[in-house]
């Protein structure tokens, strides 16, 4: 069973920058775009970034364009979201999770078999 984990979360002044982590296991890896999700408290989830399985196609939210990252190290079985320049209203619980569908799947949540547990992410003004 595919599993992922994040890691990286925590607090940090704004205008700061975190790198968060998420590691694959179980196979869903190398053949799965991955992505990053954040959702704010009484918000709803929302896509932040994609990366295909082969990285030759990215995708990042015009929310967060200039500011975030994605990148993924197929060899370390890990994606990245590195986050510049973080503001409050950056705070969430940042997600990952898998999908092996088309590209054109990785723009809907419900596209997505695996999902990591969380990371919190908390910003200071």
């Amino acid at each position: 069973q595919g599993q992922l984990v994040e890691s990286g979360g925590g607090l940090v002044q704004a205008g700061g920058s975190l790198r968060l982590s998420c590691a694959a296991s179980g196979g869903i890896f190398s053949s799965y775009a991955l992505a990053w999700f954040r959702q704010p408290p009484g918000k709803e989830r929302e896509l932040l970034a994609a990366i295909s399985a082969s990285a030759d196609s990215t995708y990042i939210s015009d929310s967060v364009k200039g500011r975030f990252t994605i990148s993924r190290d197929n060899a370390g079985s890990t994606v990245y979201l590195h986050m510049d320049t973080l503001k409050p209203d950056d705070a969430a619980v940042y997600y990952c999770a898998a999908e092996k569908g088309n590209w054109g799947d990785a723009f809907r949540a419900g596209s997505y078999d695996f999902w990591g547990q969380g990371t919190q992410v908390t910003v200071s003004s």
